[in-house]
């Protein structure tokens, strides 16, 4: 894992939770600007995070009554 950054650790801190596990359902459920409102944070800098400690989001496009499973490895 690369150093976090002050900014970062005070988010942890302040959620009481690391990034790497708070961002993904955050991300998920809200998107990526409420997520950057909630965490009290620009849209760059959440970006920036995601690309900081790998965490990848992807858009996907369904049609009507198509859905998606997210399947964990491991």
């Amino acid at each position: 894992m690369r150093r976090k950054t002050k900014k970062m650790q005070s988010v942890e801190q302040r959620f009481k939770q690391p990034l790497e596990k708070m961002l993904p359902p955050l991300v998920t459920e809200i998107g990526l600007s409420a997520t950057a409102d909630r965490l009290g944070v620009s849209k760059a800098t959440l970006g920036y995070w995601l690309l900081k400690l790998r965490i990848d989001v992807q858009r996907v496009a369904l049609a009507p009554g198509e859905s998606v499973e997210i399947r964990r490895a491991g």
